[in-house]
């Protein structure tokens, strides 16, 4: 089979937030953006790519129009490897991570997904087969909110009335914020969380990046005497002393690499001893291709992986592909969630990017989301909603 790549499209999305912006301990969030990108072969299939989230996408629209797609255009998609390489090695002296990244992940994902539709088998499948067919999902909430997201008092009893609803919605894993306070008063919302959703339920914390080696290690022990299970990026990414500094002092699991790129810089994560959970995002990291490779390289060392997650429904369905292929590991003829068996992150604020994007929404049951079953990554974008969200 020979296919040959026609034409490549790019889509800028974007969606105010207003009164529903939240807030990391980094920044505000007042939109909802994503950058996709739609490739088609001269033999009418077509794929979608995700990449940009994290920035605005404007600056990976532009590598993709002006960069990369001049090398694509006629090429045979189903060489998506080789493609990998030439788009890396075409940009390596400038673009080792951050934006050209980006733009190779949004890329390759579509590329994956033309390569599943020509041979009528799922992503999972080109993987190496679909291990499970839905995915242990974890709610990601409890942000900063509204005007008084600095009144303590006011936001401990919100906290825990919002971390409650999630257990009744039937999650039994949540992720919570924490970083834009002093660590005494965002230790009160960690417990707070906890008293209101009680022993049973499994607490993940992500710091964002907030502290240094220090202050990550004082608020670790808080988390410690709450039994929260892993500390998500408790100092910057470029501080890989601090995150073995870290890791070293606390018995809590420390996680990280959503700001990572590539399998060369997990590599320095991981030899380095800096965390237990690698999270590659894989519209960000490099793409399906890389992916592999950051997974194989991780559960060589013994390091879980559990993609981030954050984007529109292609990023959504990407992540779900990639997890449904992973192997139990270890190994146990009874896998458990986190420990041994994957799951997925579910971004519980408002996200029309990812809930009203696809023609049909991926589907949820018994706390966990159902893998599409089509060919590629089984998911299409409905076009009037694009129009609707594009800029």
């Amino acid at each position: 089979m020979y296919l040959k790549i026609k034409k490549i499209e790019t889509y800028i999305l974007r969606v105010p937030l207003g009164e529903k912006r939240f807030f990391s301990s980094q920044c505000a969030f007042p939109e909802r953006n994503s950058l996709l990108v739609r490739i088609e072969t001269e033999e009418g299939i077509y794929g979608w790519g995700e990449g940009g989230q994290y920035g605005p996408p404007e600056p990976v629209k532009a590598c993709i129009e002006h960069v990369l797609a001049p090398l694509l255009i006629g090429r045979d998609p189903l060489d998506k490897a080789v493609l990998w390489h030439e788009m890396y090695n075409h940009t390596r002296d400038f673009g080792q991570k951050g934006t050209y990244i980006e733009a190779i992940s949004a890329i390759d994902i579509a590329l994956w997904d033309i390569c599943g539709k020509a041979l009528h088998v799922s992503v999972s499948q080109l993987i190496g087969g679909c291990q499970r067919k839905a995915v242990e999902m974890y709610a990601t909430g409890c942000y900063y909110r509204g005007e008084h997201y600095l009144d303590l008092d006011r936001t401990v009893k919100e906290l825990g009335e919002e971390a409650a609803e999630y257990v009744r919605q039937g999650f039994h894993l949540l992720k919570i914020k924490v970083g834009l306070l002093p660590v005494e008063e965002d230790a009160k919302r960690v417990q707070a969380i906890r008293e209101n959703v009680g022993p049973d339920v499994d607490i993940f914390v992500d710091c964002n990046h907030s502290y240094n080696a220090n202050t990550a290690v004082r608020m670790g022990r808080y988390l410690e005497e709450y039994g929260i299970l892993f500390m998500e990026e408790p100092v910057v990414p470029e501080d890989l002393e601090g995150y073995r500094f870290v890791r070293d002092k606390l018995d809590i699991a420390i996680a990280g690499g959503e700001a990572e790129y590539t399998l060369n810089g997990f590599r320095h994560l991981i030899e380095n001893g800096c965390i237990d959970i690698a999270q590659p995002d894989i519209c960000v990291t490099g793409g399906l291709t890389e992916f592999q490779r950051i997974l194989a390289f991780a559960q060589a060392y013994g390091v879980q992986v559990i993609p981030h997650a954050w984007g529109s429904g292609i990023a959504f369905a990407t992540a779900l592909s990639a997890l449904s292929a992973i192997p139990v590991n270890p190994h146990t003829a009874n896998p458990v969630p986190l420990q041994n068996e994957p799951v997925i992150e579910y971004d519980r604020n408002f996200n029309p990017l990812r809930d009203e994007l696809l023609t049909e929404p991926v589907s949820i049951a018994d706390g966990k989301v159902v893998v599409p079953q089509g060919s590629g990554l089984g998911v299409d974008i409905d076009r009037t909603v694009l129009e609707k969200y594009m800029v």
